[in-house]
């Protein structure tokens, strides 16, 4: 096993063991950094994700959204271009179904799509992260796909992580896009 597998196997598994109640009080933490951002008050067009496998929950994050009226896009697997992700608005009836990994996401609207250049932010999920802004993800590179040239657009992308997926350092490859924002429910990385 890789040292990258053995790093998300551990991690997986230390996020997994926290209890409903500290999910819970890190959900609102983290939608109360989120709500004092800076430049989430300014966006209207937000990425976000749905919760799975122990993962930050956004769930209080995404009814403030709601709230304040902010578009909100979930990742989608795309169809047809292998490897890559597209955003689909989501909004409270949005009709879902699970993809191939047994996530939910939008049933595929090709009116609903919002191009990756149009968000303001991508709240990205992560399994590890270390002090240089360097993220471990699932393993399908999706999200390093999707951020592969964010410095030359108006988006924005911050990772979303518990406290305990921090390491010391991740195991990066070529293709691994470091974050230039991490905000777990303790503390606030900026990078660069």
């Amino acid at each position: 096993m890789s040292a990258r597998s053995q790093l998300r196997k551990q991690l997986k598994t230390r996020r997994n063991a926290l209890s409903a109640s500290e999910q819970v009080v890190a959900s609102s933490k983290i939608a109360q950094k989120l709500r004092e951002h800076k430049k989430i008050q300014q966006a209207n067009h937000i990425a976000v994700y749905l919760t799975n496998d122990g993962e930050l929950s956004t769930s209080s994050f995404i009814s403030w959204c709601w709230q304040q009226q902010k578009k909100l896009y979930l990742p989608v697997v795309h169809p047809f271009s292998e490897g890559n992700l597209l955003f689909l608005e989501y909004l409270p009836n949005t009709i879902m179904v699970k993809n191939t990994f047994g996530i939910l996401e939008p049933v595929l609207d090709v009116t609903k799509v919002c191009p990756i250049a149009k968000l303001d932010i991508i709240c990205s999920p992560l399994v590890a992260f270390d002090g240089t802004g360097a993220r471990l993800g699932m393993g399908g590179g999706f999200y390093d796909r999707t951020l592969a040239h964010w410095q030359n657009t108006t988006t924005y992308p911050i990772g979303l992580a518990h406290d305990c997926q921090k390491v010391d350092k991740v195991p990066v490859e070529h293709w691994d896009i470091p974050l230039p924002e991490i905000i777990t429910p303790q503390n606030h990385y900026q990078f660069f």
